[in-house]
Parts: C-alpha cells; sequence; structure tokens
C-alpha cells in the first residue's frame, strides 16, 4: 500500500476549513472541495472515505489550536488584564479568520453531541475560573460567577460576528466597515469585562 501524501491531506483540510469556516460554504461537497483544491475528488475520498468524516477531523483540529491557544493565554504568568486581553485577540483573530466556525460548531452540537467536543481540556479553564473568582473578590470585576464572566466575554466577540450578515444589511454597512467596527469591540469589550472607566 502506498504511503499517503501528507501535502495533499493538509491542502485538502486547509481548503475544506477556508471554504467551510472562511467563506461559509457549509455544505460543500467533496467535488465542489476538490475543484477548490485543484485535485482529483477521489484523493478526498482516498484521504477522508466520507464529507462527514473530511468535516469532522477538520473542526476537530481547528477547535483543538484554538482551545491550546486560549488554554496557553489563559495558564500564562501574565496579568489578569493581559490574559483577558490575549484571549480577545485569540478568539476575535479566529472568528475574523473563520466567521462561520462557530454557526457550524452550534448546528453540530446539537447533531453529533458531546462527541464533537471531546477533546477540549477543560483543567486551564477551571484555573482561570480561580483567577476570576480573585478577580471578583478583590472587587475588579463586577460580581457574577466565574463561569458567567467567560461566557459574558465570549457571546460579546462572537455573536456581532455570527450576525454580521443581518447586522450589516440593518446597518446599512459595508463589510471593510463591519470589520472596523468589530476590531473597536476589542477595546469595548476590555472596558465591559473589567471594570475600567
Amino acid at each position: 500500500m502506498p504511503l499517503k501524501d501528507t501535502g495533499t491531506e493538509q491542502l485538502i483540510k486547509d481548503t475544506t476549513k477556508r471554504m467551510l469556516f472562511g467563506e461559509g460554504k457549509l455544505f460543500a461537497t467533496t467535488q465542489e472541495i476538490a475543484d477548490a483544491a485543484g485535485i482529483n475528488r477521489s484523493a478526498v475520498h482516498y484521504y477522508y472515505r466520507t464529507r462527514d468524516q473530511l468535516i469532522m477531523q477538520v473542526f476537530q483540529e481547528s477547535m483543538i489550536a484554538l482551545s491550546n491557544r486560549l488554554d496557553d493565554a489563559m495558564g500564562s504568568s501574565a496579568s489578569f488584564e493581559e490574559k483577558v486581553t490575549e484571549i480577545i485577540d485569540i478568539y476575535l483573530k479566529e472568528m475574523m479568520s473563520f466567521p462561520y466556525e462557530e454557526t457550524f460548531m452550534v448546528t453540530e452540537l446539537n447533531k453529533a453531541g458531546q462527541q464533537l467536543v471531546a477533546e477540549i481540556k477543560a483543567g486551564p479553564v477551571q484555573i482561570f475560573l480561580e483567577e476570576v473568582e480573585a478577580e471578583i473578590s478583590a472587587g475588579r470585576i463586577e460580581k457574577m460567577s466565574p463561569v458567567n464572566f467567560l461566557m459574558n466575554l465570549f457571546a460579546l466577540l462572537s455573536y456581532p460576528i455570527m450576525m454580521a450578515p443581518l447586522y450589516r444589511q440593518f446597518f446599512q454597512i459595508a463589510k471593510e466597515d463591519f470589520d472596523q467596527i468589530i476590531q473597536e469591540r476589542k477595546e469595548l469589550v476590555l472596558r465591559l469585562v473589567l471594570k475600567r472607566p
């Protein structure tokens, strides 16, 4: 049996991620993925027997990579404010690069359930939640449960991006202008969650 070409396999995964999560083509076929990658559809099936296997592989790798970057930020020796700033930067960069990833995740979680996110580690999050609790106790953050703090942070970042097509139409603004508004949210979200003037 010949060895698989990891370059081709990576090309397939990168193309799938770009099409689904970057361009919003959530229902792209293996033929469309193959065409976009400039390869034969049989090559896609050589590496992934089904479209679902390919998409789950791409999604899980993406979530693990994002989770690892967030874990590194949460577990760093930086100050709490620096950690929150880094979390915002990481999350917004991912969401701006792949704005349909969250939509896909919500859809698939309802379909596939817990197995979709089983690889995500909880340890670093628990340590960060303890830091949130300490910040709340010191009065530097509004009184709330640490879990609500983190959910608020992610909701403030992800919801506007998930709703971007509606908001751009509603506010009659171009994509570039909307992207600028999202970039401005970095400081806004930081002020909101850290009780800064």
